[in-house]
């Protein structure tokens, strides 16, 4: 029987316990605790190293009062980024390819934001709406547009995630498949593809972490229009 290369991303189950709960849990064993030690392996130094690079470069253009975000976003970006990772190994199921639970994350976040905006400077969070100096004429159109920008924010940072994943995924069982068939019927060819797919690999390891690095960074300049 001859599957389809989209059953990669059908949600599965192993001896009654769905697999996709087991992928969003094992992030968080990769990841060592803090300890009360002066002390550190070169591990634990690379971790911290990594968080603090990455919450500086995120919360640089966000006001201080939006720097109380930084555990939340940061767990978010660590949570994405293994979870991408961990979907390139054989045998793997990647949930962030699965647009449900990209909008499940990024509605509420979202929201939050413009909660956030709302109780703290509402004036400047309603005068995104409409521009300094618009033509009368022009008003109701451009009410109209800015908030069909503002409700379709969530929607772009999920699908921009399940889409990226999800390509790069089919890319390159597409080319796995094809290097596995020319293997016996054109064996220079399969060496080129086999080249190609392993050039394709290193690309999509840089696309997981380029990726949710990407879905946190928009969430903090959605957080800076906020605070």
């Amino acid at each position: 029987m001859t599957l389809s290369f989209f059953d990669q991303f059908s949600l599965t189950t192993y001896l009654g316990v769905p697999l996709i709960a087991l992928a969003l849990l094992s992030p968080w064993l990769l990841f060592l605790a803090p300890k009360n030690r002066y002390l550190h392996n070169r591990l634990t130094a690379l971790q911290y190293w990594f968080i603090q690079l990455s919450t500086h470069q995120l919360f640089l253009p966000v006001n201080k009062g939006g720097h109380k975000w930084a555990p939340l976003l940061m767990s978010l970006l660590i949570f994405l980024m293994s979870m991408n990772l961990l979907g390139m190994l054989p045998y793997t199921f990647t949930p962030t390819t699965q647009l449900s639970m990209n909008l499940g994350l990024a509605v509420p976040l979202w929201m939050a934001t413009v909660l956030i905006g709302l109780r703290n400077q509402p004036t400047h969070t309603f005068a995104h709406f409409l521009p300094m100096s618009t033509p009368t004429l022009l008003i109701p159109i451009l009410v109209m547009i800015e908030t069909i920008s503002l409700f379709i924010r969530p929607i772009a940072l999920g699908v921009r995630l399940t889409a990226n994943l999800t390509a790069g995924h089919l890319l390159i069982q597409l080319i796995s498949t094809a290097t596995f068939v020319m293997t016996y019927i054109a064996p220079t060819a399969s060496l080129l593809t086999m080249t190609l797919l392993i050039f394709l690999t290193v690309l999509e390891l840089a696309v997981a972490i380029i990726q949710a690095y990407v879905f946190v960074l928009l969430l903090s300049l959605y957080l800076q229009e906020s605070v």
